[in-house]
């Protein structure tokens, strides 16, 4: 075997040539305190194996955000830090900021492409002059490529460097981009320390001025940024100036932090395990429950909070409830069950609490009180049906974080991918994979809202201003996540499991008395949850139906709440026919066989009715008749009310219709007796319905039927005469 051609050295010789690199080649950032950016970036690096040393550790950060252009401090660490390396001739030293740089390549690349620069130190370039415009004119021409030098990044050998900043003798708070500047454009010293720009973004690709340049590139195993301009892979990704969004955006990927081939690989990190944790244990939660306007299933969303797998002697309650149609639903949960929290506190509608001194309130609760460990922010549009979603969360051990919910079939979810120039939403490329599931992680994103933890610690911390909830003229959700942002803590989103979703409140109504019956069509999920049986799929896979008569099936169909509800609904109504023969209500005055009833539409509810019969009685009916396919059309759909003093009984009759749909909604033996229907024809008899449950049988020619006495009480029937 001959031997191995330079360029392919075995794995063996390569792995020592990398180490003989890294020893050569230091990285030095400023950091004065450690925060998500540089976690960040601090982890990128150790995925290359970079070696780190951050300067400023501890020390104040003297510029204050936005007020001057700063960066002098960076200057005076790094002088000092180079004055026991101002003789390595060989050490080549890459100064680079780190809150919002990540690095996509790793040494071996880097130091590569900086030989290939032939100068002994290589600035980043940028599209945009700062600090002084006026220095534009001074700038050498460039034919390709961006013109302007950035701070924010530069590499070179030791001694070059400290000649660099040998002169630096100005304040913390002075520009360090203008000091390089004018060294820079000095010929004659930029001449004797041999310093270059890296035009075309080899090595520093700043974001600033170049979003559209800039794009994911996925590789095996591995994520690139592709600088589409120039058709380069830089090395090292700085998200300068207003671009911090793009740079979580995609420091989400870059590395390797997800790609198609492994999913997310950092997800497991850090992770805060709960389980062998005894009750008396666990953290302590306080949860912020917001209702800010008029929610259906508000019931449901008590009963969801009841159902957290989380111990209620570690949770403290805060309720906002801006809503007096809510008050009773509010105040009876707390009769029934705040006893059981280790404290409530309730802010109801009559102290008329605006939405964000209310948030404010909830958070500071958290913040005042160091027991607290987690704030949990829930507003009533949220539907978590995962049981498990607050411990889910708390072992992701974030300093925020929200569990993804959507609406119902629609794109709609409680975060944003991206931010528009005005700071409203914009999609970004991959929202509506995360959205359905496709791309599975833990996500820094821009913008979240309904629900989401916060860590008592960070309350007390970087987050520790009593006022989150107003910035500017924005709303309270967006001014949330300003202000989060601001203080340079991440918003991270999860979409690892499936924790339940967002109702939707555009079309809720508040004139009936029950109204969340009439939102089958805006809360499907919820609809179902609250009305639907809990055996009715077992009905339909054909378990739990019963033939009491020939041709004649029963089922579950309704819940108890769902019967007690449409009842309460029509005697609220209050508008019952007189069981005579003369009836306005239908197509030419008469009725062969009245009774005394309240038709559907008498209470703007056909709509939904027909929905129901559409969702849940065609598919049963589809399987029963095999061959009869129905749209559950309907001229009469009513609920009947029998009583022995007033119609007690029904003739025998066809029905108006190719199938008849009849359920009970109250129970025999308890609310009546008697009752029932006999089909004269097989001479049987149903004489005990069960409430919820559907007799579902043909109308006309076969099923000659009548309604048996009601002997006590009263008696309801909702009655659908399908496909007339």
């Amino acid at each position: 075997m001959g031997p191995l051609h330079p360029d392919h050295p075995t794995r063996e010789t390569a792995a020592a040539h990398d180490e003989a690199q890294r020893d050569n080649l230091l990285v030095l950032t400023v950091a004065t305190r450690e925060t998500e950016g540089f976690r960040r970036f601090k982890r990128s690096a150790q995925f290359f194996n970079y070696k780190i040393q951050a300067l400023g550790l501890g020390e104040d950060w003297d510029v204050e955000r936005g007020m001057t252009a700063g960066g002098g401090q960076k200057v005076r660490l790094l002088k000092k830090a180079l004055e026991k390396h101002v003789d390595k001739e060989d050490l080549v030293i890459l100064f680079t900021d780190s809150y919002d740089v990540v690095f996509a390549s790793g040494p071996r690349e880097l130091l590569k492409k900086f030989r290939q620069a032939r100068s002994r130190v290589v600035f980043s370039a940028e599209e945009l002059i700062y600090p002084d415009r006026r220095l534009g004119p001074k700038y050498p021409e460039v034919s390709d490529g961006k013109r302007f030098l950035g701070s924010g990044g530069f590499i070179g050998y030791a001694p070059n460097l400290s000649k660099l900043v040998a002169e630096w003798e100005g304040q913390d708070s002075d520009s360090d981009q203008l000091f390089y500047t004018k060294i820079f454009l000095d010929p004659e010293k930029r001449g004797q320390i041999n310093i270059s720009l890296d035009h075309r973004c080899r090595i520093f690709q700043n974001l600033d001025g170049a979003l559209d340049e800039v794009v994911l590139k996925f590789e095996m195993g591995h994520v690139r940024a592709r600088n589409l301009a120039y058709d380069t892979l830089p090395v090292l990704i700085h998200g300068n100036g207003p671009t911090k969004l793009q740079l979580n955006y995609l420091g989400n990927y870059i590395p390797r932090f997800w790609t198609f081939e492994t999913g997310c690989t950092v997800c497991d990190e850090g992770l805060r395990s709960l389980k062998g944790i005894g009750d008396d244990a666990l953290p302590v939660v306080l949860v912020g429950v917001f209702i800010e306007q008029s929610t259906p299933f508000l019931s449901l969303f008590f009963q969801r909070l009841l159902r957290l797998h989380y111990p209620r002697s570690q949770m403290r309650l805060f309720i906002h409830n801006h809503e007096q149609h809510h008050k009773a639903q509010v105040e009876q949960f707390l009769a029934q069950h705040g006893g059981e929290y280790q404290s409530v506190k309730l802010v109801g509608p009559e102290v008329r609490t605006a939405n964000a001194n209310a948030r404010n309130l909830g958070a500071d609760l958290c913040r005042q009180d160091h027991a607290c460990t987690y704030y949990f922010s829930m507003d009533s549009d949220v539907a978590l049906t995962e049981p498990d979603s607050l411990r889910l969360l708390i072992e992701q051990n974030k300093n925020v974080i929200a569990p993804l919910l959507t609406r119902h079939g629609r794109l709609w979810s409680n975060f944003w991918g991206a931010l528009s120039a005005e700071g409203y939403y914009a999609r970004s490329e991959d929202y509506v994979d995360i959205v359905h599931g496709r791309r599975v992680g833990v996500w820094n994103v821009p913008y979240i809202s309904n629900v989401y933890l916060i860590k008592g610690s960070a309350l007390r911390a970087e987050l520790q201003q009593t006022d989150l909830f107003h910035h500017r003229k924005l709303d309270p959700d967006m001014a949330f996540c300003a202000n989060i942002r601001q203080q340079e803590v991440f918003l991270f989103l999860t979409n690892r499991h499936s924790f339940g979703h967002l109702l939707s409140l555009d079309s809720y109504q508040t004139t009936h008395l029950h109204n969340d019956l009439w939102e089958v069509f805006s809360n499907p999920e919820d609809w179902k949850e609250k009305y639907i049986h809990e055996n009715y799929t077992k009905a339909l896979a054909g378990k739990l139906v019963e033939t009491p008569c020939p041709d004649v099936y029963w089922f579950p169909i309704f819940t108890e709440t769902a019967c007690d509800e449409l009842v309460q609904e029509m005697e609220h109504f209050g508008q019952w026919s007189l069981g005579d023969n003369k009836d306005n209500r239908i197509q030419g005055g008469y009725e062969n066989v009245p009774t005394i009833d309240i038709h559907m539409n008498q209470i703007s509810f056909e709509r939904e009715w027909h929905k129901f019969l559409v969702e849940y009685i065609a598919p049963m009916t589809e399987k029963l008749y095999p061959g009869y396919y129905t749209r559950a059309q309907f001229d009469l759909a009513f609920v009947v009310r029998y009583k022995p003093d007033e119609q007690p009984s029904l003739m025998p009759h066809h029905d108006a219709s190719t199938f008849t749909v009849n359920i009970a909604l109250n129970r025999v033996g308890e609310d009546y007796e008697g009752g029932g229907c006999r089909f004269l024809r097989y001479n049987c008899s149903v004489r005990a319905p069960r409430k919820g449950w559907a007799l579902l049988h043909p109308g006309r020619l076969t099923h000659y039927h009548e309604g048996l006495p009601t002997t006590r009480g009263t008696r309801y029937i909702a009655v659908s005469f399908v496909d007339p």
